[in-house]
Parts: structure tokens; C-alpha cells; sequence
């Protein structure tokens, strides 16, 4: 199917936009690929010898003593065993070790990263590190892969931050070839509407703590990533869109025998397009602006999270690519709406890759040309060849083609006939800022919410004026302060439930806030990623309550009737100390806007004469 020229077009702009920093970000990836210090092989002995110091009986096989040297493969880690998503991930290094071993090579954890969990910091002090956790990841990769010994590298990582720091480390070092291996969703338990109204009726004063706890626990209840489709299974979407899992691994459960096969599988490909095989496939040749195209496609038509706004160009500037809201705009004018997995719908992930799971809808973009099928895989020569699934048939592992057909109508839909014919993500821009909405859980009668606003600098004042019954009417919240340069732009997903409340009452609800909402975002229209933000001289600062506000997510425009420019500013407080804020004021201070990611931004770094040294 012929590409939809729109695609190409947007593809094409973002090539020319990108053209100086992609030029410069490729130009120090080959140089790296042929810089002797990237080469193990002239390491010192003594070096080496520290290398291969802790490998047991791997030692000689590092060093390549007697022999010549055996792909060497580096394991970036995520595991933690607080984390339920990252706890399986505790004996993964054993089997890919045991996997490499197999098949004539070696493997060593390179490194381990911070994973934390926004839904164990949600509404408190750690939530405001959250964001900067990924740049934090981002250089643990990185310095984990700078000992340069190795021949390719497996990333595992699965949760909200995590998957774009790991991608932005890796492509720091993108002369290597990667492949991300995920650990797979938890059993589904208790229903995510049923939890949903759980909450709600807490907040209301229905249910007491001990009711409240049961039922995060029945919903929460075991290894694996939560089951609705928040950032962590949209990251998972992303990487299989992208070319860089093996095909279809996102959602299979993390203790299923099927799981364990393609952990070793993983190894086994990983060592035939490492830096030693015959056609290797180093990152920096396999991601290009098609990948990071698909990558909004596929967010688009799933209904993915909102956080992807800012980690999608956050991403693509580690690779030198230049990535817009526009882009996101434009292909949501055009990307149908293909599946309802919650909030934007009663599925969860489990149910979603049973009915078809991310093949099937990638194969039904491929066939409307709405996705680039040219664009570079890690387990086949373009993402078009890689629509299989695995099978384990007597206890070897297999591929038979991916379904061609929707095993419920209900959770992935057709292009033909979609649940809606627009992407689930808009764009907003006006007299306050630029924002982003996600529209995909959102009625259409609630696209458009006009009226007055009540101003709030924290989420604690927005929770008492609840209770208090001060938003009993139709209104507009509006929470400031939260961007990343004033407290490091927190997620507000524990507003969700009052704010649904007020909704469900009659009330015309909506969220205006330099802060993010959290990846699952439900039915209240929220304005989030405002930028300018307040702490960077927004006009968020000087709206006062009682303004006028409209959000036309028809439109996309965020605009007050209020006359702004004669007004002060509000004074936003940016110094955030305790529970280790302190420690993130560099980078606070010195964060880009949403739309460039919101922290760190290595685009900025790359021009087409720069030298590695």
C-alpha cells in the first residue's frame, strides 16, 4: 500500500527541520564505530583484566584467551523488587548469560538504572523527580556502556521513564546494536472500571481506607506492568512500532514458558546483528525519523499516553532529530482511533493483545499506508517483515504470521470502521500557552468546556477547596507552578477522581496546568505540558479566578477573554528542597520547554562539524 502522502510529507519536514543535528548525531556515531576505543580488542590488558575480574567461568572467554574474541553482549538493567513491572527482571542477566553461552558469546551487566514508580509517588515530594528520572536513566546508561567492551546491547526496562531514558542512553551510544527485551504485564484482576468507581466513592466519603486498599491490591496484585494502558504499556507499544523488540514480546505474561523462550531468543538475535556478526545493525542506522514517525502513529491510534509528548522528542533529539507538536497535529488529523484499551475503554492490555495486540493494529496501518513499513527493524530487514508472532510448538520457539483479523470488535476495531476517526491526542494553542489534551477517553459533547477559573499553586489546595464543596459548579481548575523549571512537572493523577466527581454531577469540568496529567488520562478534558510555563513567565501566571476560560479541543485552542498583557504575574516559588529535590536544581533550572521534552535535550549538542574530541 502506497504510503498516505500526509505521512510523507510530516516525515519529510521533520528530515529538513532535522537536517544540521541528524548530520552531526550520525556523523559521531560513525566515528565512534570506528574509534579504536570502542573496540575491546585494544584495551589494555591490565583493563581487560578488570573487565573479566567477577566472570567466573566466563573470564577466559572475555578476555578471548587462545581464541579469537566471542561477541561480548552488555545488559543494561532495570530491576528493582519494588517495582512489580521491573521485578521480574531479577533473573533475567542469569538466562541471557546462560543464552550467550549457548550460542558462542559472552554477556555482562553493563549497569543497572533507577526505576521509579509514579504510581507509588503520585500527589508527593518523589513525584517531582519523576520526569527528571529519564535523563537521569538516560546517562546511567550511558556511563554503564562507556567501559566500551561491548558488541551490542539488551536493554531492560519496561515503566513510564524508564523506556525513554534507556532509548536516549542507548542512542548515546548508538554504535552499538540494541534490542530491548520487556518483562511483560501481571494477570488481570480487578477490573479497571470497577477500581475506577472505587476511587471515586473514596473520595467521596463512601468507602473507608480499608475498602479503598482491597481494591488497589486485587488491582495490583502481582510481577508485571499494571494492566491499563498508562505510559508503561504505551512505551511497550513504542518499542514493538519502532522495530526494537523482538515481534510481539510486549504483552506476554512474565513467568509464562513463552517468556522465557524469547529471553533466550533475544540473546540469540542479539548476537547476529552484533558488532562481531557478518551484518551487524548498529541503533544509530536502525532509528530514523520514519521510526520516530511510527512512533506517533502508533500512539495516535492506540490512544496512548499523554506523557509521550514529551518523551517522544526527547528521544528523537538524542538521535538529532527534531520533533514538533505540529507533528503530532497533523498526523492526528488523519491516524483513526483503533483500539479502546482503558481508560479509553473496559479492556486492559491482556485483553487488548489477546484480541490481535499490537500486530494486528500495526498491520492494519501498514495496509490503509498509514505507516511506514520501510522503516528499520532489529529482528527483520523493515518493520513490514516483522508481523509475526511467537509459538511455542514441543518446547521449541517459533514464528507464524500475526492475526489478520480483530478477536473483539470491541477492544481493536478497523480502519474502516474505527471508534473514532481522529487520533486520541490534539494539540492546543492560545492567548495561555501550548498544550496537549488527550482526547480519547474524553466525551465528544465535553470537547469544548467554557468557564471561570479557580487558580491553585499546589495540589493540596485544589483537594481542601474539593472537600470544601468550593467547585460545586462549573469551572475551570487551573494549577500552576508545576512545570519542570518550578517543581520538576509532577504528575497530577491523584486530581482524576474529584475532578471526575465534579463531571459526573453535570458540571462543565475541565484542567488547565503546566503539569502532567498522568499517562492513563481519563474523561475530564485536561490542558496539560502548558508552556510557557508559569515559572518562565507563562501567561498561566496572570490568570486570576473568575477568568473567562475555554477549551476547544475541536478547534485546539486554550484561550481566556481576559486582558492578560496588563496584569503581573504571579510569583511562583522554584526553590523544591527535601526528600532529595535539592539535588535536581541544575537541572530544573536549566529544563527545556514540554515541547522539547522538558529536560535534557542532546539535540542541542550535535552540528554537522562537531568531533567526538
Amino acid at each position: 500500500m502506497t504510503l498516505h502522502p500526509l505521512i510523507a510529507e510530516i516525515t519529510d519536514r521533520i528530515r529538513d527541520r532535522s537536517a544540521s543535528t541528524r548530520q552531526g548525531y550520525l556523523a559521531q556515531m560513525a566515528q565512534m564505530a570506528n574509534d579504536s576505543d570502542s573496540d575491546r580488542g585494544s584495551v589494555s590488558c591490565s583493563n581487560m583484566a578488570h573487565v573479566a575480574a567477577a566472570a567466573g567461568e566466563f573470564q577466559d572467554d572475555i578476555l578471548g584467551v587462545g581464541t579469537t574474541q566471542k561477541p561480548n553482549i552488555g545488559i543494561i538493567s532495570a530491576y528493582n523488587d519494588m517495582l512489580s513491572a521491573h521485578q521480574p527482571f531479577e533473573h533475567y542477566p542469569a538466562l541471557l548469560r546462560a543464552a550467550a553461552k549457548n550460542y558462542g558469546a559472552t554477556s555482562q551487566v553493563a549497569g543497572c538504572v533507577p526505576a521509579m514508580c509514579d504510581g507509588v509517588t503520585q500527589g508527593r515530594p518523589g513525584m517531582e523527580l519523576s520526569l527528571f528520572s529519564r535523563d537521569v536513566i538516560a546517562m546511567s546508561t550511558a556511563i554503564g556502556l562507556s567501559h566500551n567492551v561491548y558488541d551490542g546491547v539488551i536493554c531492560l526496562g519496561v515503566c513510564d521513564k524508564i523506556i525513554p531514558g534507556l532509548v536516549m542512553g542507548a542512542l548515546s551510544h548508538g554504535h552499538l546494536p540494541c534490542i530491548f527485551l520487556p518483562a511483560g504485564p501481571m494477570e488481570s484482576g480487578l477490573p479497571n472500571q470497577q477500581k475506577a468507581q472505587i476511587r471515586k466513592a473514596f473520595a467521596r466519603g463512601e468507602v473507608g481506607r480499608d475498602e479503598l486498599l482491597a481494591a488497589e491490591k486485587a488491582a495490583y496484585h502481582s510481577a508485571g506492568t499494571c494492566t491499563f494502558y498508562g505510559t508503561a504499556n504505551s512505551n511497550q507499544m513504542l518499542m514493538e512500532i519502532m522495530g526494537l523488540h523482538m515481534p510481539s514480546s510486549a504483552f506476554i505474561h512474565p513467568h509464562s514458558d513463552l517468556r522465557h523462550a524469547l529471553i533466550s531468543a533475544t540473546m540469540q538475535h542479539m548476537i547476529e546483528i552484533s558488532r562481531k556478526a557478518s551484518s551487524p545493525k548498529p541503533l544509530y542506522q536502525l532509528v530514523d525519523e520514519r521510526s520516530f514517525v511510527n512512533a506517533i502513529i502508533g500512539l495516535l491510534a492506540t490512544g496512548g499516553s499523554t506523557n509521550h509528548t514529551l518523551h517522544l522528542p526527547a528521544m528523537a533529539a538524542a538521535a538529532g532529530i527534531i520533533l514538533s507538536w505540529e507533528d503530532f497535529a497533523d498526523l492526528s488529523d488523519i491516524i483513526p482511533l483503533l483500539a479502546r484499551v482503558y481508560p479509553n475503554g473496559s479492556a486492559d492490555v491482556n485483553q487488548f493483545h489477546a484480541a490481535g495486540g499490537i500486530s494486528l493494529v500495526m498491520r492494519q496501518l501498514l495496509e490503509a499506508g498509514l505507516l511506514d513499513g520501510s522503516a528499520g527493524c532489529v529482528f527483520s530487514d523493515s518493520l513490514e517483515d516483522s508481523l509475526v508472532e511467537p509459538v511455542l510448538e514441543d518446547n521449541t520457539l517459533g514464528w507464524r504470521a500475526g492475526p489478520r483479523q480483530s478477536a473483539d470488535s470491541q477492544i481493536i476495531s478497523t480502519v474502516d470502521a474505527p471508534f473514532a476517526r481522529n487520533g486520541g491526542l490534539k494539540m492546543l494553542d492560545g492567548n495561555i500557552g501550548r498544550g496537549v489534551i488527550k482526547i480519547s477517553a474524553v466525551a465528544p459533547e465535553r470537547h469544548i468546556v467554557s468557564a471561570p477559573a479557580a487558580i491553585f499553586d499546589t495540589e493540596a489546595e485544589v483537594k481542601t477547596a474539593f472537600h470544601d464543596g468550593k467547585l460545586d459548579r462549573d469551572v475551570v481548575v487551573v494549577l500552576r507552578g508545576q512545570g519542570p523549571k518550578a517543581a520538576g512537572m509532577p504528575e497530577l493523577h491523584s486530581l482524576t477522581p474529584l475532578l471526575s466527581i465534579l463531571q459526573d454531577k453535570g458540571y462543565q469540568v475541565a484542567l488547565v496546568t503546566d503539569g502532567r496529567m498522568s499517562g492513563a488520562s481519563g474523561s475530564v478534558p485536561a490542558a496539560i505540558h502548558l508552556w510557557p510555563e508559569a515559572a518562565d513567565g507563562g501567561a498561566i501566571a496572570s490568570l486570576r479566578d473568575g477568568d473567562i476560560i475555554t477549551l476547544d479541543a475541536v478547534a485546539g485552542r486554550l484561550e481566556t477573554d481576559a486582558s492578560l498583557d496588563s496584569r503581573n504575574g504571579a510569583e511562583i516559588i522554584t526553590k523544591q528542597a527535601g526528600f532529595g529535590r535539592e539535588l535536581f536544581f541544575g537541572m530544573r533550572a536549566h529544563a527545556q520547554t514540554a515541547e522539547q521534552g522538558g529536560g535534557i535535550n542532546p539535540a542541542t549538542h550535535f552540528t554537522a562539524t562537531e568531533r567526538v574530541r
